[in-house]
């Protein structure tokens, strides 16, 4: 069986409809905005909730939870760096790391990191796009894009 590959530009436009889903994960939305109906705050579920988490995971820093700073990747910490071969994969690591260990409705596939010599030397960015699986829905492949930015 084939694994298509949903690169949900839009978090929004994907929702995990799969037959096999026992469970279903539902969050707040982060931007806050009102729900029409309710006039409560508008949720997440599924896809939408997972790509929010392992995006917030890669890009969290240490003692940015209270109370739990092993919370944490050092994805921020390479980017002062000189970028090598070695240091690209220290990245790598680093993020199916943090995702392995917090978070468990996902499974790692790759982990691409953009050649730094054409787009860090220029932009100050560094573009990263993490292929994983839902557990509840292995048969699809989905897609989270992440640009690192030196903030310094």
């Amino acid at each position: 069986m084939a694994k298509t590959i949903n690169a949900g530009y839009d978090d929004a436009q994907s929702v995990n409809q799969s037959s096999k889903t026992t469970f279903l994960y539902k969050d707040i939305s982060l931007y806050f905005t009102k729900n029409p109906v309710t006039g409560d705050v508008t949720d997440v579920t599924d896809v939408q909730d997972i790509k929010r988490s392992v995006r917030n995971l890669v890009l969290t820093n240490r003692f940015d939870h209270p109370f739990h700073p092993e919370i944490a990747s050092r994805v921020r910490e390479s980017l002062f760096q000189m970028f090598t071969p070695v240091t690209i994969n220290i990245v790598r690591n680093a993020i199916i790391e943090v995702l392995s260990l917090y978070e468990p409705r996902v499974s790692v596939t790759n982990v691409e990191v953009a050649d730094p010599e054409y787009t860090f030397q220029d932009q100050n960015t560094l573009p990263i796009k993490i292929y994983f699986t839902i557990q509840n829905a292995p048969e699809t492949l989905e897609e989270v894009d992440v640009v690192l930015e030196r903030i310094r």
